[in-house]
């Protein structure tokens, strides 16, 4: 591929439209995805070529083999994930290079170390990055969710291992919490990720959510973008994003 010419943009919202924006720029035709709900979207009435997805609200941009066909249908050179739904499945960007298109993205190993966040937990542990209390490793069972439970101290956080996006989360404040939801999460994952596996952190009601933004070109040079603070949130997923943080701003150094 001399020269990428059509985009599909596996994504909605704002992630989405400044895809859209970028590529217009660039002279790079785009693709959107939406489903009904989205319809109205500004990602959707931006983009060269809106395809409605099959799927419904909840797993229209989680149904990867739809995703490529439409990317087939569209003489797509590329898909790009944004961040969140599938950016993080390793299987999906494998089916993107199978099909001919380029990944925009971190390659299938890359996602398969730091995608599943229990193994870039312990990424993160082995290269002496500070870390919450939490798991060691996945949990298998509800009566060992109840012992990690008590052991690391209440609230806790049920996560589960694969996807993003806020989707598969559950804070308890007591055992019966974890008891109800160990089973959600367990299945949340395995419904919208097609990954059962979960693992469990401290939770801490009062902290901050600030996101480093970093940027490579598959080449070995990489940049970052500076901090973004994320703590704005409704049901985990982020309403508001401010860069600078203004937390960092006030706590130079912390």
């Amino acid at each position: 591929m001399e020269k990428l010419k059509t985009l599909l943009v596996a994504n909605r919202g704002e992630i989405a439209t400044r895809i859209i924006k970028t590529a217009k720029k660039l002279g790079i035709k785009t693709i959107a995805i939406y489903t009904e709900a989205d319809a109205a979207s500004s990602h959707v009435t931006e983009a060269d070529i809106p395809v409605l997805l099959s799927g419904g609200a909840s797993k229209g941009y989680l149904d990867a083999d739809s995703i490529i066909e439409i990317a087939k249908e569209n003489n797509v050179n590329a898909i790009i994930p944004g961040y969140g739904f599938l950016s993080e499945n390793a299987d999906f960007a494998r089916s993107v290079a199978t099909a001919g298109m380029a990944w925009v993205g971190p390659g299938p190993e890359s996602i398969e170390s730091f995608g599943l966040k229990h193994t870039a937990r312990k990424l993160a542990v082995k290269a002496g990055v500070p870390v919450v209390p939490g798991s060691d490793g996945l949990i298998s069972s509800e009566d060992d969710a109840v012992s990690e439970s008590k052991r690391l101290g209440f609230p806790i956080m049920l996560k589960a291992t694969a996807g993003g996006g806020g989707m598969g989360l559950a804070t308890c404040n007591n055992v019966d919490e974890v008891k109800t939801s160990f089973a959600t999460v367990k299945s949340r994952g395995e419904a919208l990720f097609k990954n059962a596996g979960l693992f469990m952190e401290r939770f801490y009601p009062d902290s901050h959510h600030v996101e480093v933004q970093v940027f490579g070109n598959g080449l070995g040079d990489a940049i970052h973008f500076g901090e973004r603070e994320c703590s704005i949130q409704r049901r985990h997923q982020k309403v508001i994003e401010e860069c600078p943080s203004p937390f960092v701003t006030k706590h130079p150094g912390r």
